[in-house]
């Protein structure tokens, strides 16, 4: 042990010397605590030798949005494109919740104190806009678009003016001078040419993964985006979480040694998880406009609520896990080490459990290699067993495992810190590091898949010591760039590294081989 650790032990601060004998003159509990405070001092001067090597800071990552800093700028109309379950949500983050939903939150609270669901959205900050138009092919859906606009509860809505326009056609919201900007979360098959269509109307865009449903419309989307003065945003919201953020840090100042294999699950357990979601009762032909929705899908058929309704379940308006899971994973690596784009990708799985006409897998894993940085990504996943497991990056020197936090393990052989565990400073059978948001615990958890989505970092996150919304905070920073320039954290560039990564392993799976990717034709041969 070296000679500093010693001197912490025996108390040479004179501080912490008068500690010890004001302590021992205490009868009976005077030596528990003088015993105590000594392990503490010997706890924290071998914390404080960790944390010099480590070389990185302990509290949370000190990034505040410009729109969170400063007052928003000039007052921007929304319109949202799919008003589904993903599409209310946004809508909600970016200011505006339907009456059912805040009533709802209200008698969740009062069953259990530790929902925050409406404390937290009452909480987000006035982004200065207003929501003027919503475009849904269920009429239902369409009609909470317009209740939301018009109810006045919470910070940017008892602002804005309270009012919205239905549109029948997407296209007619995008001839409209009075939006500016648009929300897209229809399913993925719609995705491109949406961004195509409101990127040449100059409507700014904040669209919801996955990017979109296969290779080729990823480039033409790409290039319209690229041509355009419209700021893109794609919706990873998991950009905004403080544990990402954090990870990188750990990343870039070398603390993990060289990285040979990346690994990142998707395990969930109920019904939801797989896709299998409600079918409204007032869903029916009449309702509904089938052609609309089908639109670009490759196979048209015949009206099908379970289609319509559980559309995640289809390769028509999809890629199952790929788009909607493992677009998730990808995504939060790429933010901590600037993978980009894959040499090569191989996959395998099936429907294995879930029997009831869907053509995606349920259980499906995939491998990404990346030769220039030594390194292999591997994704596994399954919709029927819920086992826990972090995105875990291993370097010869250390293990970091990220969730809504993250933890360091050194590596019995590290090099790097061979010294401080032969000086027992380091245990390689603890975490020498771990950080933790301000987040301690589940709030308003009712499922394992929405339990899944809190631990992943994909709901909550802390900023400035408050629990906020990801989602809001991704919203805030695409309006923050629209007013006031620079680049959104998630762009058109993120993007297409995001798709076509996705799409390499979805090929794959479907053409049971390896995919390459041909960085000079920028295609998947």
């Amino acid at each position: 042990m070296s000679d500093e650790i010693k001197k912490e032990e025996i108390g040479q601060d004179p501080s912490r010397r008068d500690v010890l004998k004001a302590l021992a003159s205490v009868p009976v509990l005077g030596v528990f605590f003088v015993g105590w405070y000594q392990k503490k001092l010997k706890a924290d001067a071998k914390r404080e030798a960790i944390m010099s090597e480590l070389g990185i800071a302990e509290g949370a990552p000190a990034v505040i949005p410009d729109a969170i800093s400063r007052p928003p700028g000039d007052r921007i109309r929304l319109g949202i494109i799919g008003n589904g379950g993903e599409g209310e949500a946004l809508v909600r983050f970016a200011g505006f919740a339907h009456p059912e939903w805040i009533e709802d939150q209200r008698e969740a609270a009062a069953r259990n104190p530790r929902n925050r669901g409406l404390e937290t959205f009452m909480s987000q900050d006035d982004l200065n806009i207003d929501l003027t138009g919503v475009c849904d092919v269920f009429d239902v859906r369409a009609q909470r678009g317009l209740d939301a606009a018009a109810n006045k509860v919470g910070p940017t809505a008892e602002n804005s003016r309270g009012q919205a326009t239905r549109y029948l056609r997407y296209q007619d919201m995008l001839e409209s001078d009075d939006v500016d900007a648009v929300l897209i979360a229809t399913p993925d098959h719609w995705h491109a040419q949406m961004c195509i269509d409101a990127a040449a109307a100059g409507k700014h865009i904040y669209v919801e993964k996955a990017m979109t449903r296969e290779e080729e419309e990823t480039h033409q989307m790409y290039d319209a985006v690229k041509n355009s003065d419209v700021v893109f945003q794609l919706g990873h919201q998991q950009r905004q979480t403080e544990s990402h953020i954090k990870a990188r840090e750990v990343i870039e100042a070398g603390i993990l040694g060289d990285i040979t294999l990346i690994e990142t699950t998707t395990n969930r357990n109920d019904p939801w998880g797989a896709w299998v979601w409600d079918i409204h009762e007032e869903g029916n032909e009449n309702t509904i406009d089938w052609e609309q929705f089908e639109g670009p899908a490759p196979n048209k058929v015949p009206f099908d609520l379970d289609r319509f309704f559980r559309w995640r379940k289809y390769f028509d308006y999809g890629t199952g896990l790929s788009g909607d899971l493992f677009s998730h994973e990808y995504d939060a690596i790429n933010q901590i080490m600037d993978l980009g784009i894959p040499k090569t990708a191989v996959s395998s799985g099936g429907i294995y459990h879930f029997k009831d006409g869907r053509d995606v897998p349920d259980t499906w894993q995939a491998v990404l290699e990346y030769p220039d940085r030594d390194l292999t990504l591997v994704y596994s996943a399954t919709l029927w067993n819920g086992n826990w497991r972090g995105r875990v990056f291993m370097g010869h020197d250390a293990t970091m495992e990220v969730d809504n936090g993250l933890s360091i393990r050194a590596e019995g052989s590290s090099t790097r810190f061979r010294e401080k565990i032969d000086e027992g400073i380091i245990d390689t059978s603890r975490p020498m590091f771990t950080f933790q948001p301000g987040f301690t615990g589940l709030d308003a958890i009712t499922s394992a898949t929405a339990e899944y989505f809190a631990r992943r970092g994909l709901l909550y996150t802390y900023r400035g010591g408050r629990l906020t919304s990801a989602y809001h905070l991704h919203i805030a920073e695409w309006l923050d760039v629209i007013r006031n320039g620079g680049d959104t954290s998630c762009n058109i560039e993120r993007g297409y590294e995001e798709a076509i990564s996705c799409h390499m392993a979805t090929k794959a799976y479907l053409e049971k081989r390896e995919v390459q990717w041909d960085p000079v034709a920028r295609r998947i041969v």
